[in-house]
């Protein structure tokens, strides 16, 4: 069943990731990690659905989509970045993605971190952050998602990587990606739960990397 929703609040989280604050149906139900089918509601563009995750909680008071911006692409999500509070999205039934099985690390890139957030603040709320690890690789600082957030509710747990600047440590990525020597630096148990989502060449590296280091990880492709 699809729901027409009007966006109560636009609020810009970095240059081109905007967080959607939206009526939320009675009854509505979704677990953290979990993601829908979003369309936007004008001409034209209501059967162009995209799958977006909830950043919001179950037990909020109002839906919350937290989505990037590709002005080049031409397409939805370039229209997304147009819609001003007022206007309606079209949100489907909430389906299953990355689903926490455990404590253990989370590789995201870029957009691809929007799945974790959801399920960090809901262990963050019930007290059972723990020791999970999230590894943030983005390309510039400005790029990086609620940072703020990451860094107060895990601590020395949250490692940002960035591939495009002039690194903070010494270690340089000369592909432009988190490397095997990198994951085998800052991971000290292999035989974890791994958690990997971002654009398909972050995850297949990544998937690439942690099975060659002994790792059985549970990867989401996130759609650009």
């Amino acid at each position: 069943m699809a729901h027409t929703l009007q966006i109560l609040e636009i609020q810009n989280l970095t240059h081109d990731v905007k967080q959607f604050t939206l009526v939320k149906p009675d009854g509505y139900e979704f677990k953290p990690g979990q993601a829908t089918e979003v369309a936007i509601d004008k001409d034209g563009w209501r059967d162009k659905k995209r799958p977006f995750t909830f950043t919001s909680l179950n037990e909020d008071e109002h839906l919350e989509f937290t989505i990037k911006i590709y002005p080049e692409h031409d397409g939805v999500t370039e229209q997304i970045g147009r819609l001003k509070k007022g206007d309606s999205l079209i949100v489907d039934e909430a389906w299953g993605t990355i689903q926490y099985k455990g404590e253990g690390v989370f590789l995201a890139g870029g957009a691809g971190v929007t799945p974790f957030i959801a399920i960090f603040r809901d262990l963050h709320k019930k007290g059972e952050i723990g020791n999970n690890k999230l590894i943030f690789s983005n390309k510039t600082e400005k790029d990086i998602i609620l940072r703020n957030e990451f860094e107060d509710i895990m601590g020395d747990n949250f490692i940002k990587v960035i591939t495009d600047e002039k690194p903070e440590s010494d270690h340089i990525f000369l592909d432009g990606f988190i490397d095997k020597e990198f994951l085998e630096s800052v991971i000290n148990d292999f035989d974890q739960p791994f958690y990997v989502c971002g654009p398909e060449a972050f995850n297949k590296s990544m998937m690439k990397y942690l099975k060659e280091l002994g790792a059985n990880p549970d990867a989401l492709v996130f759609e650009e």
